[in-house]
């Protein structure tokens, strides 16, 4: 598949990258970008009050318990599930939200290291993260080195601009540049699946992948017509047409390649695994669990089972 390099973004497209940094559900009586500042303003820890959970706790290796706190690996720049406040400090979204309960579960403080996103499994591997929370998918070369547990279900969709003028299908993206995130499932495993189902098994062109660092450029490259469609996760561009509709059109999700199920990573075999699987647990059982869905629109991602794989 062939890839083509990122290119300068265009200030043309600034409107739309907004749209992914202000993020809320409306609320009664107010507009949606209403609710969404009060949201990217809202740097209150969710976790204030949570109690630690006994049975995680007595599982934590002594190791942990003498350093007191966790360090986590995110890439800070995909809201709704992982992103900075407007104080351009506070990591908020369901993720960093998880990543606090489970930490208090574990009665350990929490260390946020923004990180990007093809650089964190590499590491978790080498030791430098204890875990990520960054709405990551489960493969098999990433459980070769991972242990991975449930938190969340995501998925996959392609956005195309507005109104949709090329008239364009997830099925028909042969000969198309598409945009892909650096390091993502949707660049690892959805697009290569769609691409061998829908275009080169039948003789047509292949998709055209072009890699980019972050949702915000491939968002401004579409608005100034240099890519044609963007393939990445459902939740950031469900949230983003919210808050400025008509700025792209979701065309479809793309159900190839890989599980919709996302979830932490530790390194494969890591001592901390069996502990921190009974706080997951434990948080996914809470109310603030449930409440973090709510207040970043993503109620329909909701699981019960933190599985380890």
């Amino acid at each position: 598949m062939k890839t083509i390099n990122k290119v300068q973004t265009a200030a043309a497209g600034l409107a739309v990258v907004l749209a992914l940094s202000a993020c809320g559900g409306a609320a009664t009586g107010t507009t949606a970008s209403e609710e969404a500042k009060s949201n990217t303003n809202n740097t209150a820890d969710i976790s204030e009050g949570v109690q630690p959970d006994a049975a995680a706790v007595a599982l934590l290796p002594q190791s942990y318990k003498d350093k007191g706190e966790l360090t986590v690996a995110m890439d800070l720049h995909y809201p709704p599930t992982t992103f900075l406040a407007e104080d351009n400090t506070t990591p908020i979204g369901l993720n960093p939200d998880v990543a606090r309960l489970v930490a208090k579960k574990l009665d350990l403080k929490l260390k946020f290291v923004d990180t990007k996103f093809d650089t964190i499994v590499p590491g978790l591997d080498g030791g430098r993260f204890d875990f990520t929370a960054t709405t990551m998918s489960k493969t098999e070369e990433r459980l070769k080195v991972l242990d991975m547990i449930d938190y969340f279900k995501a998925g996959t969709s392609v956005a195309v601009a507005a109104g949709n003028p090329l008239n364009l299908s997830v099925e028909t993206l042969c000969g198309k540049n598409i945009a892909v995130t650096q390091g993502s499932t949707g660049q690892l495993k959805r697009l290569p699946a769609l691409n061998e189902q829908t275009c080169t098994s039948k003789g047509q062109p292949e998709i055209n992948a072009v890699t980019l660092p972050n949702v915000q450029d491939a968002l401004t490259q579409l608005h100034s017509k240099r890519i044609d469609g963007i393939l990445y996760d459902t939740t950031s561009l469900g949230w983003a047409e919210k808050q400025q509709p008509g700025s792209f059109t979701i065309i479809g999700r793309v159900n190839v390649g890989n599980s919709d199920v996302t979830a932490v990573g530790l390194k494969k075999g890591s001592p901390l695994t069996p502990a921190f699987q009974t706080a997951l647990q434990s948080v996914l059982e809470t109310p603030e669990y449930k409440e973090s869905l709510e207040t970043w629109g993503l109620e329909s991602g909701a699981i019960t089972d933190a599985k380890l794989n």
